[in-house]
């Protein structure tokens, strides 16, 4: 009567849930880089260890190592390595949602059931017996606002429910219920399991100890030779609960299978705890439960009732973690910046490379209202690698249409224009690579004096060394002779050059096409040799037999000359129309893209726009002109093609091979005598022509107009 009056149901410590935030860092990378806005169960990996401390529980911990070591990975169980003896492996099931509404819609008493029924389907199968991890099975629910860098979620460990529920016939330490002897030899053969790679981090085992007080544990498939006469078996497992009259949440399911699988009624447990990481008999538990046969367990078909969803602070709620507070600024910038680019991955641009994006090193030439807006619009690309090279500084006139420039940036007769903008650019985004370049461009009809020729030619160098070391190159200059230069340094490496421009109400921007020929210049007396066959078999045709595209100079008739000297201030500034710089960048920066996207890149042919509207193109950018021109006074905005010229004074084959045999002498020339480029390409020679055929006609009219006045 003492005994039965004694017995009560045997309550279970409801298992808890922790996550490091390397978890959500990893998800969140899952979700932009790969899953879009797949949302298909992701199989993951939670880790538990026993209780080691007499005050504090274990929780099941999700880590970033959680998720599969492949991203695409998502098989039904997650690959873990075994033998950690503080991280024992369960696996889980990660169901992340695309909007709160959807997950808090989540049927989840559906999901928990059909957790559950995984279970009960290994306990029948005999899977569970052989790997009984399988019987710590959970579920995580989530959405993560991945803007605001919050999560919300709600963990659920499906157990099967016993009915009627297992009766508590004794509880106590284990210290108290095994004698000194076997207490001693119990604790040996447990931190032995625990210390061996093959078994520490096994859950679920059997201890049998023998008439001779002597312990030993083993696996769960070895129940039928355990059946030794005068041996105690108990059924141990890893407790996470601390409590010293409830055991943890595992022997749910560990019940379930004992009884499922070995109509077991009496049954002597093992609530397994550590302390210091060792054995600790005095907090683990010894108890011994009678199990009543559960409705409709002999059917497998049949899945039993589950519970198991987490409680928050005593309500059945999901939980929220917002990580922005607590997260590095650098890099919660760094985040928000790429977070656009990687949702247009989701569905409308899955072939963006966001890495040759970061990656690509952009050098542009001129820091005013077509500078600031390139190097912003870059930065929006995810582009991070930005040298600006300018020479001026800022004027009062300045900060209304250059954007990186501020009314203190005026003072003092202004700061030099490179360094305000490469410092604005930080101050923007912090983990830009942003430098600025003091340097001015040396011009052709901008005659050098002969002390000042020393000076002009470091800068010439210095120029030729940053495109050298630049992967894209953006002429932004004020005036159409500062661009001659660095075309020809930019055709003779064959860099990626795009030009913009502005006229009052009008814009050009275009892309230049490829340098007429490589030279490696590794060995100069070959290289001569072949540079002059290949001159002789040059044409402006590309390698793929189409022509070659222009530069920004192919159809000029005439030399790069000064275009400031004698003129009023409205002509010596760039006076447009405040939209049309904004318009032109865009445009300049949207033709980078495409060229570093293209499968043919800076060899890319020309496309024109079709006049019925229909995107044929199979490029996911779309098309990829040569050039772009555009009014706002008529609002209207056309593409060309322009292929290069054989006379061009910036990138033919001529230039390009006078410039590699004399270096900077020929360029000193160009400077200082703006006729000599045009005699060296034919230009003077084909005016002649023009003003020659001009006047054989107008002979041939008077003559036209005699005849028919007689």
């Amino acid at each position: 009567m003492a005994e039965k009056e004694n017995r009560r149901v045997l309550q279970f410590a409801p298992f808890q849930s922790s996550v490091d935030e390397g978890f959500w860092r990893r998800l969140s990378s899952l979700k932009l880089d790969t899953l879009g806005i797949d949302q298909s169960p992701i199989a993951i990996t939670g880790f538990y260890a026993p209780c080691s401390h007499a005050q504090v529980s274990n929780h099941l911990t999700l880590l970033s190592e959680s998720f599969p070591h492949e991203p695409s990975e998502q098989s039904s169980e997650s690959i873990v390595t075994r033998g950690n003896r503080n991280r024992c492996p369960i696996p889980g099931i990660l169901y992340n949602m695309n909007t709160l509404e959807s997950f808090r819609a989540l049927d989840k008493q559906s999901l928990l059931k059909a957790e559950a029924k995984k279970i009960w389907d290994d306990i029948c199968s005999g899977k569970a017996q052989e790997d009984a991890a399988l019987l710590s099975r959970f579920l995580l629910i989530s959405f993560a606002d991945l803007k605001k860098w919050s999560f919300h979620y709600w963990f659920a460990f499906p157990a099967l429910v016993l009915d009627p529920p297992a009766t508590l016939i004794d509880l106590q330490p284990a210290s108290q219920y095994f004698c000194l002897e076997e207490a001693e030899s119990l604790s040996a053969a447990c931190n032995g399991w625990r210390a061996s790679s093959l078994t520490a981090d096994i859950p679920f085992f059997l201890v049998t100890i023998a008439s001779n007080s002597h312990a030993t544990i083993r696996p769960l498939r070895d129940w039928d030779a355990c059946q030794g006469d005068g041996e105690k078996i108990l059924f141990g497992f890893y407790d996470p609960c601390h409590l010293p009259n409830n055991p943890g949440w595992p022997l749910r399911n560990f019940l379930a299978l004992i009884y499922s699988r070995w109509n077991l009624e009496r049954v002597r447990f093992l609530c397994y705890r550590e302390q210091r990481g060792f054995a600790d008999m005095g907090l683990s538990l010894v108890g011994e439960v009678l199990l009543s046969v559960p409705q409709g367990w002999r059917d497998c078909q049949s899945v039993p009732n589950a519970v198991g969803w987490e409680l928050n602070r005593n309500k059945k709620v999901p939980r929220c973690i917002r990580l922005a507070e607590s997260m590095d600024p650098m890099r919660l910038a760094i985040s928000a910046a790429d977070l656009n680019l990687k949702l247009m991955r989701w569905r409308a641009l899955p072939s963006l490379n966001l890495n040759i994006l970061s990656t690509t090193r952009c050098l542009l030439l001129g820091a005013g209202t077509l500078g600031c807006q390139v190097a912003r619009m870059l930065m929006a690309w995810g582009v991070r690698k930005i040298t600006l090279l300018d020479s001026g500084r800022v004027a009062m006139s300045n900060p209304l249409r250059q954007s990186l420039y501020t009314f203190d940036d005026c003072l003092n007769g202004g700061y030099l224009k490179a360094m305000a903008a490469a410092s604005s650019l930080k101050k923007i985004f912090p983990a830009v690579e942003a430098e600025g370049i003091v340097m001015a461009i040396p011009m052709p009809g901008h005659p050098v004096a002969a002390q000042e020729e020393n000076n002009v030619m470091e800068d010439c160098k210095c120029l030729q060394d940053l495109i050298a070391s630049h992967d894209a190159v953006f002429l932004l200059t004020d005036t159409r002779e500062s661009r001659w230069l660095p075309t020809l340094f930019c055709s003779n490496a064959n860099k990626i050059t795009i030009t913009a421009a502005l006229g009052f109400d009008s814009f050009v921007v275009m892309r230049h096409g490829a340098g007429p020929f490589s030279f490696s210049g590794d060995n100069k007396g070959e290289d001569e040799d072949a540079l002059a066959t290949s001159i002789a078999n040059l044409s402006p045709s590309g390698g793929d037999g189409g022509q070659r595209l222009g530069c920004y100079f192919c159809n000029d008739v005439v030399a790069p000359i000064d275009s400031t000297a004698n003129r009023t201030l409205d002509q010596q500034c760039t006076v447009t129309r405040p939209g049309l710089a904004p318009i032109a960048s865009a445009l300049a920066i949207e033709l980078l893209v495409g060229i570093l996207h293209h499968p043919d890149g800076i060899l890319a042919p020309g496309e024109i726009a079709s006049s019925s509207g229909e995107e044929s193109n199979e490029q996911p950018l779309g098309i990829l002109p040569h050039q772009i021109r555009g009014s706002l006074s008529q609002f209207s905005q056309m593409t060309l093609v322009g292929h290069s010229s054989n006379s061009c004074t910036a990138c033919c084959s001529t230039v390009i091979s006078e410039y590699r045999k004399r270096g900077m002498d020929f360029i000193l020339q160009a400077i200082n005598h703006p006729t000599y480029l045009e005699d060296l390409t034919g230009l003077t020679e084909l005016m002649k022509s023009a003003s020659s055929f001009k006047l054989d006609w107008d002979n041939d009219a008077d003559s036209d107009d005699d005849t028919a006045e007689i």
